[in-house]
């Protein structure tokens, strides 16, 4: 068999095996899998599902972390509360708890405007361009190769974007084999409609979280504005909704064991085709590690909010985030230890090479792959530190703000096309965005506690793994730290909203010339962390040259296999299949597909997490679920299980039936399936979605909004 160039879209070549619900595929391959897609119970033309920019596709978007999908022509977005928890915290403060008490939005103007830097994007255009892209690259290497592809994306971008009120990316798929510019109109103005309450929209927190069953009602309703021009435009009370060129509708009827169901959504990413080296690292270092890290800033954030309720406020976004992701990494390792995913994937790869070497091309890939495997082997002495300095600008506030700044003092005076990704004249205005809100989302204290927890692990490293600069900013004892971080943040007047908006403001010399501790502490750490990304990027320029060989060698070694051939996903549009489905967990312990009210109830103790309100209890008691119970039991739904191929970023996806209407809401994997973004265990594969049965319900019934329904398409009972 000869080693053939895959081409994506209606003509890739296709080979599936038996289990034909894995799979993220791109809309282009559907037409391809055309007859898994009617066998499985699809009622529609595939061929209406391979263009993005047509409906039904063309209605779900991306939006805040995760995926929304229009539900009305006048802008409605529908979406997770988790997805849009963010907006929620932005606009509650002490006295008006929007995340303790929901909110329903009385009419129009009572729409809360979300954070200043909360975005909706909804794809245009998706288009190959792996000839434009890697022309100047051929014969470079390292850092070199790496510029090559940044220059020529970058081209591309500000040519893309020349366009106002849109936003451009290059994504690459299959590891740096064919490459696509993503063009998406970016909308700015959204605004908070409808929330539930904590206890419904997060009911279970963290002890539910990843596992089934669940009794979450995981949704919060948006709505996106426009200028009066019709055109992408920042808050204003002038502003008028925006109108979707397509939007779903919601499913009246619901879904039961068995059911055909798909879902269309924005996967962050997987790492199903990375190397069994890689698969080692997940399992024996990165994960364990992430999970300690994270651990110690979430409980940093806890203890400070106990005592200070103001402060618990300003972070509960963030600890929220922490906490999922401590329990998604703890998950993935133990799903990926079950299925001993590093013994599989290493005896697969050995078996792959093994092939390889009889195949005509082989001779010629092997090089290039033992080349991938040498790049991955480097770089394990400074992992940790890695991890820890880069955590410095994810999470703080201000002193994320101050590094931001210093950056870009060194970036404007740059033609733009030479300016770091991120620091362009394109991302100045959500730069602007994120200093504006600091305010709502920082309290020196907590951020003090968090350096402090992320820069004692640091201190501990080898001392060839540390930095000079770091060392000189923060000290290299528990004692020079404290010191250091009170000097720096009781001396710093960045955390007031007008000095940060001057030093944005400010001409590069003259932010530069600051004396402010946090910008002269941004500046010391400047070029370790110039140099930290130097080494980055030398080493991607080389994957990106590299990682092909292995993959047109996996590809196909997969074809070979029967196996199903997709991209690993990166945040572009996604499409999957599959069936209302069970759960065997494991030995005599099965879970049915849908859960109900009566979980509710039966796991309410009155107190949190598992705090259902009193007025949802009363409705629960009142049985008066006519029109939205499931016809054969007569119970209430809540949410529901499917074997649909999904990975984080896909939470807030929508879930339609065969018929392409609203019947869920995608919001959780279960606790088997976690490590599904490295590995597909069949056995185990299942997503979590909210019934749209249970959301219509309890708009209609237990907080009520008859406008928002109607809008909805689907009027009170």
């Amino acid at each position: 068999m000869r080693i053939r160039s895959m081409m994506l879209g209606a003509a890739m070549a296709l080979a599936l095996d038996a289990n034909a619900d894995e799979g993220m595929w791109l809309p282009s391959q559907l037409p391809g899998i055309a007859k898994n897609l009617k066998s499985a119970g699809f009622r529609g033309d595939p061929t209406d599902l391979a263009d993005l920019t047509r409906a039904p596709l063309n209605a779900v978007v991306r939006i805040g972390g995760g995926t929304g999908s229009f539900v009305s022509d006048e802008g409605l977005v529908v979406t997770n509360h988790h997805v849009a928890f963010g907006v929620i915290q932005y606009n509650s403060k002490p006295g008006r708890d929007l995340i303790a008490n929901g909110y329903v939005a009385a009419d129009r103007a009572g729409e809360l405007p979300a954070n200043p830097d909360y975005r909706l994007r909804v794809t245009v255009g998706f288009d190959k361009v792996t000839d434009r892209i890697l022309a100047a690259a051929r014969g470079k290497t390292g850092r070199a190769y790496f510029d090559a592809v940044d220059a020529a994306s970058k081209a591309l971008v500000a040519e893309c974007e020349g366009e106002k009120g849109y936003k451009c990316s290059v994504a690459t798929m299959f590891y740096g084999r064919d490459f696509y510019l993503v063009k998406q109109l970016e909308l700015r103005d959204i605004r908070l409609v409808y929330a539930p309450p904590r206890a419904i929209g997060n009911y279970g927190d963290e002890i539910d979280n990843f596992m089934w069953p669940r009794h979450a009602g995981d949704f919060t309703i948006l709505r996106a504005y426009v200028g009066p021009n019709g055109e992408p435009a920042d808050y204003s009370p002038d502003n008028k909704p925006y109108r979707p060129p397509s939007h779903l509708k919601l499913a009246t009827d619901g879904v039961a064991e068995g059911d055909f169901v798909m879902l269309a959504g924005y996967p962050g990413i997987t790492y199903r085709h990375r190397t069994a080296a890689e698969f080692a690292d997940q399992v024996e270092w990165r994960l364990p590690t992430s999970v300690a890290v994270l651990k110690a800033l979430q409980d940093v954030i806890e203890a400070r909010g106990k005592d200070d309720k103001e402060a618990g406020i300003r972070y509960a976004a963030q600890l929220q985030s922490l906490k999922n992701g401590i329990k998604r990494f703890s998950g993935e390792l133990e799903g990926l230890q079950r299925s001993d995913a590093v013994a599989v994937r290493r005896d697969d790869e050995a078996a792959m090479l093994a092939w390889l070497a009889n195949q005509p091309e082989g001779k010629a890939l092997r090089p290039d792959i033992e080349a991938v495997m040498a790049l991955i082997a480097r770089g394990k002495d400074v992992r940790e530190r890695d991890l820890l300095v880069g955590l410095l600008s994810t999470q703080t506030q201000l002193l994320k703000g101050a590094l931001a700044v210093d950056r870009l003092s060194i970036e404007r005076p740059k033609p733009d096309a030479q300016r770091e990704t991120g620091y362009q004249k394109r991302d100045e205005e959500l730069i602007r965005s994120q200093l504006k809100q600091i305010q709502r989302r920082y309290d020196p204290a907590v951020e003090k506690a968090l350096v402090t927890s992320m820069m004692l692990r640091y201190q501990q490293l080898p001392g060839a793994a540390r930095l000079p600069e770091v060392d000189e900013v923060f000290g290299r004892t528990p004692a020079e730290l404290a010191t250091a971080l009170d000097r720096i943040y009781a001396g710093t007047g960045f955390g007031a909203e007008a000095e940060r908006t001057r030093l944005f403001e400010a001409s590069p010399a003259e932010a530069a010339a600051s004396k402010d501790p946090l910008l002269v502490a941004a500046r010391a750490l400047r070029p370790a962390l110039l140099r930290i990304e130097d080494e980055r990027k030398s080493r991607e320029g080389d994957l990106l040259r590299l990682r092909p060989a292995y993959m047109q060698a996996l590809i196909a070694y997969r074809e070979k296999q029967g196996k199903a051939v997709y991209p690993d996903a990166n945040s572009t549009l996604r499409v999957s299949y599959g069936k209302v489905t069970p759960l065997a967990a494991r030995d005599a312990v099965t879970y049915a597909p849908l859960t109900t009210v009566a979980g509710i109830v039966e796991k309410n103790t009155g107190k949190e997490p598992f705090d259902a309100p009193k007025p949802l209890l009363d409705a629960i008691r009142k049985g008066d679920f006519a029109g939205y119970a499931d016809p054969k039991t007569g119970a209430m739904p809540v949410d529901f299980l499917s074997n649909l191929d999904t990975t984080g970023g896909n939470s807030g996806s929508p879930v339609l039936n065969a018929k392409g209407e609203l019947v869920g809401l995608n919001f959780d994997s279960n606790w088997e399936a976690v490590s599904a973004s490295w590995m597909y265990d069949p056995r185990y594969k299942r997503a979590i979605h909210v019934d749209m049965r249970y959301m219509r319900w309890l708009i209609d019934k237990v907080y009520p909004s008859p406008a928002l329904l109607r809008e909805l398409g689907v009027p009170s009972k």
